[in-house]
Formats: C-alpha cells, structure tokens, sequence
C-alpha cells in the first residue's frame, strides 16, 4: 500500500475517533446537566455531586472534569431560569401600567421559582462567586426596583415597599411544601395573590416594621432601594 493512502486511511480514522470523542463528550455533559436540574428542582441544591453522576450515568471523574465545583454545575444548570427572570421583569417593564406589570412579575416570579427548588437558593447567592449568575441577579433585581418605583409613582403600590420584600416573599415562597408539583405550584399562586393584597396601596393600611436586609450576600445597589 502506498505511504499516501495509508497515511489518508489513518487521518480517515482519527477523525472519526475525534468526532466520536467530541460527539461523547457533548452526551455527557447535557446527560450531566439534565440530571443535575431534575435534581435541583426536586429536590434543591443538596444533591450530592456524585448522586447527579450517578443520575446521569457517568462516573464522578466525568462530572468532575466538565464541572470541578458544584457552583460550576449550578449556574450552567440555572441559565434558562435566570434568562426566564429577566424576561418575566422585562415584560412587566414595558406594560404601560405599572402595578399591573409589577404584580405579574410577582406571580409569575413566584411560580417560576416554586417549579424548581434549587433556583431559589441559587438566586438568593447560595453562589456569590458566580459571577455571570451574579450579574444576571443584579440586572432583574434593578428591574423590580424599577418597576416598583414606577408603581409607587401612580399611587398603586403602597409607599414602604422596599425590594427586600421581594426576597421576604421568594423565600417564603420557597418553604411551600406539598404533595405534589402541581399542588405546590397552585399553592404559590395563592400565596402570589395574598402578598399582592399586602402590596397594595391602602389609605388603611398600618405601616410595617422596619425592614430587615434578608440576604446581605446579595449584591443589590444602595441607591436602587427605597428604604423608609
């Protein structure tokens, strides 16, 4: 045989050995993700790493090597749920009015988080460090900021509100318990429409406690919050 159809028989084989080896390790990691984020939504962010490789069907040495931390893993896992954040306080920004944005913003936040247990805990910085996920948090938090300003402004929301009623409300939130997903999902949305009733403005209303800083490792500007 010819050095050079011996040499493009074996550039022929490599190249199918790479491609099987990208086309595996693509596998992998989506097998890997979509286990880590039943996980996480069944169960919160708990799950040990070696239970999700078990979950997946690849060896801890596998995981470990695509995602080294289980922050890594988290926040990959996270990225559509933070984008669907953005989107739901985008969409109450644009509403020409501002507290019916703001109180879906309220429902439909509080749904989403209360389909994925882990989300919960990953946005109030359970991973501080993950810094695309950080800013991500920053930018919806501004939002509701935002919209909760504008609502203020036309006499909807009660004067003091402030965004750490938010995180009051998604932790609180995220303590529903029931048998079911749907049963959890139908009780959030109660729990939505009660807070909502809390939120609004009242000329009867008795003016709340001083508030409390809920999550301090939450990055939130100072200037974005209306503290009374």
């Amino acid at each position: 045989m010819d050095a050079p159809v011996r040499l493009a028989k074996v550039r022929t084989v490599t190249g199918r050995l790479t491609h099987n080896l990208r086309s595996d390790a693509l596998d992998n990691r989506e097998r890997i993700l979509d286990a880590a984020r039943a996980a996480f939504a069944a169960e919160g962010l708990h799950v040990p790493m070696r239970e999700i490789a078990r979950r997946a069907g690849v060896g801890p040495a596998t995981l470990y090597r695509r995602f080294p931390t289980k922050e890594m893993l988290a926040t990959e896992a996270f990225i559509d749920q933070m984008r669907a954040c953005e989107v739901i306080v985008e969409e109450g920004l644009a509403d020409p009015d501002p507290w019916h944005g703001f109180c879906r913003v309220i429902e439909r936040t509080c749904e989403l988080h209360a389909r994925d247990r882990g989300f919960t805990a990953a946005f109030m910085s359970a991973f501080p460090n993950a810094m695309d996920f950080a800013a991500s948090r920053e930018y919806t938090l501004n939002a509701v900021a935002e919209l909760a300003r504008r609502a203020k402004a036309a006499g909807h929301l009660r004067p003091d509100f402030v965004l750490d009623d938010l995180i009051l409300v998604l932790m609180a939130n995220n303590g529903i318990d029931a048998t079911s997903p749907a049963g959890r999902v139908a009780a959030c949305r109660r729990f939505a429409a009660l807070a909502i009733q809390a939120f609004r403005a009242s000329p009867d209303a008795s003016p709340l406690p001083p508030a409390a800083r809920m999550v301090p490792a939450m990055s939130i500007p100072r200037h974005t919050i209306d503290r009374r």
